[in-house]
């Protein structure tokens, strides 16, 4: 196991919110009106989804499991997030007090996962902390029971591509687009780590782990969702996020 800077690779994605102070810049961004998750992520992970009544659902990197409430309020059989950071996890369980909602703390990377019990596995820009994404998606299939899904988001490649300065971006330069692994961002006050790897790689893994490729989306901003003209017009120059959608053969 990489341990560069003392951090094991399977801990970088979860320590970052560990900290105080990057969890209140991250959860403050999260509030701003016109954020890139409320306007770009979240309305194409609830397109992909579709319908969850009736759905036992597998989140991981459930962060603080307001998106499990949503899903819990719109009928899901059962909702299992699995969440890497103590602070994260410990939000989440206030999030899903008093519902049939469940939070476990733990990595996508180690943790046991249910065999053929779960109709839909979710990830919401947690797979781009992951090293090794095909053992990954292996015990995902394993948790999948035939027929069921995978949605999830990553950063898209050509954010991931280069070396993000922090603070308003005006211009984008991809570089280096093929030479796959860890990049540096400058975000929040840290410095993070996030594996960039090409839309191909993301493609090829899925169908390697036996999953059927149903929807391919990019976050192509849609007017009505932004109060500011501005905010729309520049989410446009670039996407910013990376969807699929697979399944898993039914017998």
């Amino acid at each position: 196991m990489d341990r560069t800077g003392g951090i094991p690779i399977s801990e970088r994605g979860h320590r970052y919110y560990d900290e105080e102070d990057f969890l209140k810049a991250y959860l403050s961004r999260r509030s701003l009106v016109d954020n890139a998750n409320d306007t770009l992520e979240k309305p194409v992970m609830l397109e992909l989804i579709g319908n969850p009544e009736g759905l036992r659902i597998l989140d991981l990197g459930c962060g603080d499991a307001r998106f499990g409430a949503e899903l819990l309020e719109r009928n899901c059989a059962s909702y299992t997030g699995l969440e890497g950071s103590k602070a994260m996890s410990e939000l989440a369980r206030r999030t899903l007090a008093g519902t049939a909602g469940t939070v476990i703390l733990g990595s996508m990377e180690d943790w046991s996962y249910p065999q053929a019990s779960c109709d839909l596995v979710l990830s919401r820009l947690a797979l781009h902390y992951v090293e090794h994404l095909e053992a990954v998606l292996a015990r995902i299939v394993q948790s999948l029971k035939p027929g069921g899904r995978l949605v999830f988001s990553v950063e898209h490649p050509v954010i991931t591509s280069t070396l993000q300065p922090s603070g308003t971006r005006t211009d984008w330069t991809v570089d280096r687009y093929f030479d796959e692994g860890f990049r540096e961002q400058q975000w929040l006050g840290s410095t993070v780590k996030k594996m960039h790897r090409t839309l191909e790689h993301y493609f090829s893994a899925l169908q390697a782990a036996g999953l059927q490729v149903e929807s391919l989306r990019e976050s192509n901003p849609v007017r009505e969702r932004f109060h500011s003209a501005d905010a729309y017009e520049r989410r446009r120059r670039i996407p910013l996020f990376l969807f699929f959608s697979a399944s898993r053969p039914s017998l």
